[in-house]
């Protein structure tokens, strides 16, 4: 992989934290953090659908599943970098600061952001799927057979 290639995989990743972010979350890091960058909009938030797809058995033969709805965020930095936030719903203030973040990552301040915003949002999702795991486990049902004397 080259740098290119490494940013790429990277940025999706983070780019996937900010879209799964617990509601109201991003946007209490990104102030209680004290973000505040200037920057320009390319596109203002805007809410819409997109079609959300599905593989039968996960590998199989795509279908299309549903619409979902999402909103989209595209800004410049004052520094010149862009970034895009789409998130799931109409929350357009999640979606704005996605689209900060993404742009922030591509700056110098990447640690920190990764440090203060990216870090805590990983934590909690981490917490949430713990938790499912642990109710789903406490549901599981172990079916066995009596092997009987007939054959």
């Amino acid at each position: 992989m080259d740098g290119s290639q490494v940013m790429t995989a990277q940025r999706k990743v983070w780019l996937g934290l900010l879209a799964r972010a617990p509601q109201g979350m991003l946007a209490g890091l990104c102030e209680q953090v004290g973000l505040d960058p200037a920057y320009d909009w390319l596109r203002q938030p805007e809410v819409g659908t997109v079609m959300l797809r599905g593989r039968t058995g996960g590998t199989g033969a795509p279908f299309n599943l549903g619409e979902i709805t999402v909103t989209r965020a595209s800004v410049r930095l004052g520094l010149g970098s862009v970034g895009h936030g789409h998130v799931q719903g109409r929350d357009k203030a999640a979606a704005r600061w996605a689209a900060i973040v993404d742009a922030l990552m591509q700056t110098d301040q990447a640690g920190s952001i990764q440090r203060d915003v990216l870090d805590p949002i990983t934590a909690r999702l981490s917490e949430k799927a713990t938790t499912r795991a642990a109710k789903a486990a406490a549901t599981k049902v172990e079916f066995f057979t009596l092997v009987r004397g007939e054959d």
